[in-house]
């Protein structure tokens, strides 16, 4: 009942806030710290795909994209660790991908490599997969798994609050 928007927005700050708690919990003051967490999604047809269980939940998802526009949506979320207080920041990227029609073959072809068994929606845009890539609308780096740009942008607009 989440939105992938929603749920990676939760996930990338739940992912740097433990990181957060264990600087504190840590020998290190965390004063001039900087973590980010980052969590990835795959959304097609209002469904999240996560990590594929096994081979036949891999192939599943890659009929389900085949031939058909998905979303990525990756969360990040920042905090900043100083003397006097914490700043954070917690952003979502969307990007469209099209995927060209596939065979079978095609399918059974690409999950034996085992590539897609640890990746959200059982594909690696930057592996194997790239071939199969019609389309994109958004930003490239965020279906790797981190929108680079947009992260370079907002850190440094924490970063001008601060200093």
């Amino acid at each position: 009942g989440i939105t992938p928007y929603k749920a990676v927005a939760i996930l990338s700050s739940k992912k740097a806030e433990d990181v957060a708690d264990g600087v504190l919990k840590s020998k290190i003051k965390g004063t001039g710290t900087i973590i980010i967490g980052a969590d990835t999604v795959v959304a097609a047809e209002n469904k999240i795909l996560g990590k594929p269980a096994d081979e036949r939940d891999a192939a599943s998802m890659l009929y389900m994209l085949q031939n058909n526009t998905h979303q990525v949506y990756t969360g990040v979320s920042i905090i900043i660790k100083t003397p006097i207080d914490d700043f954070r920041k917690t952003f979502t990227e969307c990007t469209n991908v099209t995927v060209a029609p596939l065979t079978p073959e095609e399918i059974s072809a690409y999950v034996s490599t085992g590539e897609p068994m640890d990746k959200a929606g059982a594909y690696a845009i930057q592996g194997l997969f790239a071939k199969y890539i019609t389309g994109i609308q958004g930003d490239y780096s965020n279906v790797v798994g981190l929108p680079v740009a947009r992260l370079y942008r907002e850190l440094n607009l924490l970063l001008r609050k601060i200093i």
